[in-house]
């Protein structure tokens, strides 16, 4: 029988989420630590010329040590109460349409007193590829039961383990980039069969590009892992038996298992956040699959229990966290210019549908028009001087849906400034000098907006550091500030 959950599966294959080619995410300088070969091109990208490598955002160029899990060392057991004065203005952001929206914020700038604020918060949608979240939660839990105390392990399997692409993969239209470092050229195109990478490789298609092939070979994964144990990898030959030999009823029922059971384990609600199946059409055929669901409020506890590592364990919520660090064109919600310098952890899915003629442009659906935004901004990159988590979730019909979260974006992030604006700061701060040679040298911090001066005081962070003069090299380097310091710059000519 032939069902709307079906339909809608089959239609996510289609035409689910995204035309995500252009993002990226994970820090530049974790090439050699991760293997995600692409990084290195990046990398490079941002110093030298490179054709398809733009400049990236002050927001987007921390290093990997300074991502951080923000609540760590808090004892938060569950969203707090809403605040109804911050909620009343979430609802006035959204305007005539508030209906069609749902919103779940909560504001970690004091980690020990964060505030929330909701507007239809269980309002649900499809999830579109923020179910690749869940598919992320569920590969790092089955790594984690394999290798409960041995986080060196993980590291190796996530780095050394190759997997070949097989038919899983089919069909997926989402470009991925293949870096080739004798020729410094990226190339960009869809994973094709007997596509070699690293699992690290994998998670990132599948988390910066949103592949739906990557999602596939990563659920292929994770069932493996849970089949085959400390045994895993395995040859091609033990994976075509366990799947072609064991009867699909099995196969769903383990599926299942990791996937909602892995939710469960980690205090997410699978009747308000779950991922039904796999993301292509092969893999739907080999492993049955059921529904999938979201609203704003479980996606926030999400994002909330990732900052307090206890998304698996603290290793596995860094490194998801990483993983959503976005290190290219940001869109949709991630691309309103009020977030330039903002670090920005993000996911985003779309499944929209247009009747009976189809639609005229992406994202403005007549008959459904779901858009999910996911998102970590700390502000400014660097800092936790604000730092806030927001869900987003709309079906706001024959609008363009990624130009309204990307306005939304800009109007939440301005009212949560503005909000802070009006109240002093409790965080220590300290006294930062630059002592530059040759004289009259241009000192520059570049992920704040104060121009520098002598002796001026920054909360605690890492500040990204550019020092210039004509016919001398630029000095630029990351700075990490928690106690008063001075930075002696002796610039080199050209």
């Amino acid at each position: 029988m032939l069902t709307l959950s079906k339909i809608i599966s089959f239609f996510l294959i289609i035409i689910s989420s995204f035309s995500l080619q252009n993002v990226m995410a994970y820090p530049l300088d974790a090439d050699k630590e991760t293997g995600i070969v692409r990084l290195e091109g990046r990398k490079l990208g941002q110093s030298t010329k490179i054709q398809g490598v733009a400049k990236l955002t002050i927001g987007a160029l921390l290093e990997n040590r300074h991502i951080r899990l923000n609540l760590l060392n808090q004892t938060l057991p569950k969203l707090p109460s809403a605040n109804q004065s911050l909620s009343t203005e979430i609802k006035k952001i959204l305007g005539e349409e508030a209906d069609r929206y749902g919103v779940a914020l909560l504001d970690i700038s004091n980690p020990a007193k964060p505030l929330y604020a909701e507007y239809n918060p269980r309002i649900k949608s499809n999830p579109g590829s923020v179910g690749k979240l869940i598919v992320a939660i569920s590969f790092f839990q089955m790594l984690a039961d394999v290798y409960p105390n041995d986080i060196a392990s993980r590291k190796r399997v996530l780095k050394e383990t190759l997997i070949t692409a097989d038919r899983f993969i089919l069909k997926d239209h989402h470009k991925v980039p293949f870096w080739t470092p004798a020729k410094k050229k990226f190339k960009r195109r869809p994973i094709k069969l007997k596509d070699t990478a690293s699992l690290w490789t994998y998670l990132d298609w599948m988390l910066s590009a949103s592949s739906n092939a990557a999602a596939a070979m990563i659920q292929r994964e994770m069932m493996l892992i849970k089949h085959f144990g400390k045994d895993y990898p395995v040859a091609q030959s033990d994976i075509d038996d366990y799947f072609n030999n064991t009867p699909k009823r099995e196969l769903s029922k383990t599926l299942q298992t990791i996937m909602q059971g892995s939710l469960t384990n980690n205090g997410i609600d699978v009747a308000q956040f779950r991922q039904g199946g796999f993301f292509t059409r092969t893999g739907k055929h080999k492993v049955p699959g059921t529904n999938s669901t979201m609203n704003s409020k479980e996606l926030l506890t999400f994002l909330f229990l990732l900052e307090q590592g206890k998304i698996v364990d603290k290793f596995s919520s860094l490194e998801i966290k990483r993983l959503l660090y976005m290190t290219k064109k940001r869109i949709r919600y991630a691309s309103s210019p009020a977030l330039y310098k903002s670090a920005v952890y993000y996911k985003s899915g779309s499944l929209y549908s247009c009747r009976p003629k189809g639609c005229r442009h992406k994202y403005t659906g007549s008959a459904y028009n779901y858009m999910n935004s996911v998102a970590i901004i700390e502000t400014v990159a660097g800092t936790s001087e604000i730092v806030y988590l927001v869900a987003l979730t709309s079906n706001v019909l024959k609008k363009n849906s990624a130009v309204a979260h990307q306005s939304l974006a800009t109007k939440i992030h301005e009212f949560i400034v503005d909000f802070h604006a009006n109240k002093p700061s409790l965080k220590e701060k300290f006294v930062f000098n630059v002592i530059a040679k040759p004289q009259r040298a241009r000192v520059k911090i570049m992920n704040i907006k104060p121009r520098f001066r002598s002796g001026m005081k920054l909360t605690e962070g890492h500040y990204l550091l550019k020092v210039t003069r004509r016919g001398y090299k630029s000095y630029k380097k990351w700075i990490d500030l928690s106690r008063n310091k001075t930075v002696l710059v002796d610039l080199v000519k050209k």
